[in-house]
């Protein structure tokens, strides 16, 4: 039951504790910094809160609740020049703008939610080698959710992956090293960047990253770039034919110049 208050009523500190929702040790520590004292004592000398202190108790609460420290608190209600209609104002933004954050993360939670259901399967490291292949590192997935973890396609990437089945990530496991094998063989037989058998080679790397996530060009090139520099997607390239990572980085750049995106320009959006 909640503890009822007759108007013009003064309150014990415990009556005035339970009435606003807060600890009769609260309430003594904003006595004891001057936030809220009560005006009033017992004539055995106990608080009693009247009905200003319990309406400045409320005060307090709200703007508490809004996340202003005590100390600015107790400023803006003890001088009275300071413009509480403003402070409220600005303390509305930054609380409108703490709403969109938790519907961000909201959003965020039932991806991941959806992504470790029933209805979707994610391999286990050893899956992913079996399937894959030997030379597949589990630790690739580790570092790419450690760069892109907070973008959009990596939401993208969980959601998708999550709804693939065994069977399905073997049919990507086969079109990866068909790839793979047809980009070997296209560096030895001299294939030039920007031709269009280079291009075409470029833009099935992309629909097969597209599996995961809506790639660009722009990304694509951000990704073969990754390549030359993380020494494990570097060896594993290099085994399939030496100098086939730098190749591989340099037809999807140039097919991405002759589809309107600047290589050198070319940046993961943010």
């Amino acid at each position: 039951m909640e503890p009822q208050h007759a108007p013009g009523e003064d309150l014990t500190v415990g009556r005035a504790a339970a009435l606003v929702g807060v600890s009769v040790k609260t309430l003594h520590h904003w006595d004891g910094i001057g936030l809220v004292r009560p005006r009033s004592r017992t004539r055995a000398g106990y608080r009693v809160y009247g009905a200003e202190d319990v309406a400045r108790l409320h005060r307090v609460l709200v703007y508490r609740e809004l996340g202003l420290p005590l100390a600015e608190i107790g400023r803006i209600l003890d001088d009275p020049g300071a413009d509480a209609r403003t402070h409220l104002r600005r303390q509305r933004v930054q609380l409108t703008e703490r709403v969109a954050r938790l519907e961000r993360m909201i959003v965020a939670v039932d991806r991941m939610l959806a992504a470790s259901g029933p209805g979707g399967m994610r391999l286990t490291p050893e899956e992913q080698v079996e399937i894959f292949g030997a030379d597949w590192q589990p630790e690739w997935i580790e570092g790419a959710e450690e760069r892109y973890g907070d973008s959009p396609q990596w939401a993208q990437y969980q959601e998708r992956a999550s709804r693939l089945s065994r069977a399905e990530w073997e049919e990507v496991a086969a079109a990866t090293h068909t790839l793979h094998q047809d980009l070997a063989a296209a560096l030895r037989a001299g294939t030039a960047p920007g031709s269009p058998e280079a291009n075409a080679l470029a833009e099935r790397q992309r629909a097969l990253l597209s599996t995961y996530f809506d790639c660009t060009h722009a990304m694509q090139v951000c990704i073969s770039r990754m390549y030359v520099t993380e020494p494990g997607y570097a060896d594993s390239f290099e085994a399939l034919a030496p100098g086939l990572t730098a190749w591989l980085r340099d037809i999807v750049c140039a097919n991405a110049a002759a589809r309107g995106t600047d290589p050198e320009t070319a940046a993961w959006p943010t």
